[in-house]
């Protein structure tokens, strides 16, 4: 981009966030021979690259292969001594690239694709104005469309005294340099649960998770919270639900933290992981210039145009609208994205049918489309089948102790499958044929003909489809 001055620079597609669904998006349109570029204020690759997938799933993996070890006759007995915290904070630090963006700035540039880094906004239609980062604007102008890829950031509870010490975020406790003698960590979802794994794995002594529902893992089926509990609570992580943080201090600068509960119980700890939850990353976007309100996800219809905004220019993927904070689920959204600015008639089913999410504790939960409450919310006729990953041999060749609900959850009106669960070791590795049965609405008495290897632990989904068989008296 040469032209930095007043006249604006034309471009066929401007997108806003560099993370991977607005990489998936630039390179989509780019391939199709459209003019892109892409305006970002922080690291080329995004959240998942630099502060959350990527080093996360690092930083929890030596505490899975530990785990897995000691289950394993034989090799139990090799091991002899404590994970080594400083190489895998220095393996965590080479797959981020030490939070620089010179590898990902590189695809732009064999891709064709133009980088503005700063802060860009929407000023009307089809136009968006660059506070650069080195200093002055940027007026630039899309012929075809804008696309909003801006993600999500945490969001904090209203505690008293929250916001007035220092806390971790998602990026802080991914990006920690130390492992904390004690960790609490404010939140049962995804990123609580994955953290407190990963830091009680590499050596924090003291782990508490508190979380106001009832449950861990609440978006899931019920009985994944329970058994990530109880592995938990087998490893000395301290698990308290159904309660909340009345108010939070430091005891000096530095100091330790106090955490009172609402019934008055004390926690003390060294650092405090905010982890309940986050919205779209929308409010200073110049929503409001074109009729849309800023702060909120931006709502977009089955081809991820925003609704309401008269010729269809301006869309949203990935976290900013809202539909699937996950970073598959965003590059999804921006391959069809792309493809719908390039004039192809597309939709996003898997949003409304077959989102899929691994959660990488130990054991791992891997699930895709509806689970039960889900789906008799949509009235569907649904028959659960449950059984134990344990029930199969390769569970016994993976080591002692193996187990693990699985779930499918059956249209029997169709006789098809909407949802599917799996807790266990490697749990996400089976996920993906779940995927494609769900997508591709194999009816159950196709599916099984689908034999899995023996002896594997994808054996459970023999074991499932003979349950359903059963229980249908012998008919699929």
């Amino acid at each position: 981009m040469s032209d930095r001055g007043g006249a604006p620079v034309s471009y066929d597609v401007i997108v806003i966030g560099a993370g991977p669904a607005g990489e998936n998006v630039a390179g989509r349109c780019a391939a199709g021979g459209l003019e892109v570029v892409i305006v970002e204020n922080e690291l080329v690759g995004g959240e998942c690259s630099f502060w959350a997938c990527i080093p996360s799933k690092t930083l929890l993996r030596p505490g899975e292969a530990l785990a897995s070890a000691r289950r394993t006759p034989g090799v139990s007995a090799a091991i002899t001594g404590p994970i080594d915290t400083q190489a895998v904070i220095e393996r965590r630090n080479y797959m981020t690239n030490n939070w620089d963006d010179g590898s990902q700035k590189k695809w732009l540039d064999d891709s064709g694709i133009d980088l503005v880094r700063g802060v860009g906004r929407l000023t009307g239609e089809r136009t968006v104005e660059v506070q650069l980062a080195e200093d002055g604007m940027a007026q630039l102008t899309a012929r075809r469309a804008v696309v909003i890829a801006t993600g999500s950031k945490p969001f904090a509870p209203p505690v008293e005294g929250l916001s007035d010490i220092r806390t971790w975020d998602s990026r802080d406790v991914t990006s920690a340099k130390e492992v904390p003698r004690r960790l609490l960590v404010l939140g049962g979802g995804v990123v609580g649960v994955e953290m407190a794994d990963a830091w009680r794995g590499l050596g924090a002594e003291e782990v508490t998770i508190l979380e106001r529902g009832e449950q861990l893992l609440s978006k899931e089926e019920p009985f994944a919270g329970v058994e990530v509990k109880a592995a938990f609570e087998a490893r000395g992580i301290r698990v308290i639900t159904g309660a909340s943080l009345a108010r939070a201090e430091r005891k000096g600068s530095d100091g330790p933290v106090v955490a009172q509960l609402e019934d008055g119980s004390v926690i003390e700890a060294d650092e405090i992981l905010v982890a309940t939850g986050r919205h779209s990353r929308t409010e200073d976007l110049g929503l409001e210039t074109v009729g849309l309100e800023p702060g909120k996800p931006v709502a977009v219809d089955g081809s991820l145009r925003a609704t309401g905004i008269d010729g269809g220019w301006l869309y949203a993927v990935g976290d900013a609208n809202g539909r699937a904070l996950l970073t598959h689920m965003g590059k999804y959204q921006g391959r069809l994205a792309g493809d719908a600015i390039l004039g192809e008639e597309v939709e996003a089913w898997a949003d409304h049918h077959a989102i899929t999410r691994v959660i990488f504790t130990d054991p791992q939960v891997a699930a895709v489309g509806l689970t039960e409450a889900q789906a008799r919310d949509r009235g569907i006729n649904v028959r659960v089948v449950t059984r134990n990953v344990a029930d199969t041999a390769g569970a016994s060749v993976y080591g002692e102790g193996i187990s693990g609900t699985c779930c499918i959850i059956v249209d029997d009106d169709r006789s098809v499958i909407v949802g599917a669960t799996f807790v266990g070791p490697v749990a996400g590795e089976m996920l993906h044929s779940a995927t494609i049965a769900v997508v591709g609405e194999v009816p159950l008495a196709r599916l099984a003909h689908a034999v899995p290897s023996f002896p594997t632990m994808s054996e459970v989904w023999l074991v499932l489809l003979e349950a359903a068989v059963a229980e249908r008296g012998g008919v699929a």
